[in-house]
């Protein structure tokens, strides 16, 4: 199935949105949110073809997305890049 490129967004978007909301307890912000979920469409793309799972359609498209977001935001927190804890957005209070 061909989304386009509107619907990669919106599913970017919408994976981004997911996993900040499982990691963080909130999303990122639109541009945040389409990074984090077109990195992880890759990343997710790219596992799951390791595994051998292969999932269609617009569902399974949003879970590969939403999984390996959730990975790249796992990565980026073992180097510090990313503060699960810190509310403020990654800005320190004093």
């Amino acid at each position: 199935m061909e989304l386009g490129i509107i619907g990669s967004i919106v599913i970017g978007v919408l994976a981004g949105f997911i996993a900040g909301y499982i990691t963080k307890g909130r999303g990122f912000g639109l541009i945040v949110n389409l990074i984090v979920g077109l990195i992880g469409a890759v990343l997710g793309g790219f596992l799951f073809s390791v595994l051998g799972i292969n999932w269609g359609g617009i569902v399974g498209m949003l879970i590969v997305s939403v999984v390996g977001a959730v990975v790249f935001l796992w990565i980026l927190s073992l180097f510090g890049g990313y503060n699960r804890n810190n509310k403020s957005g990654g800005k320190s209070n004093g």
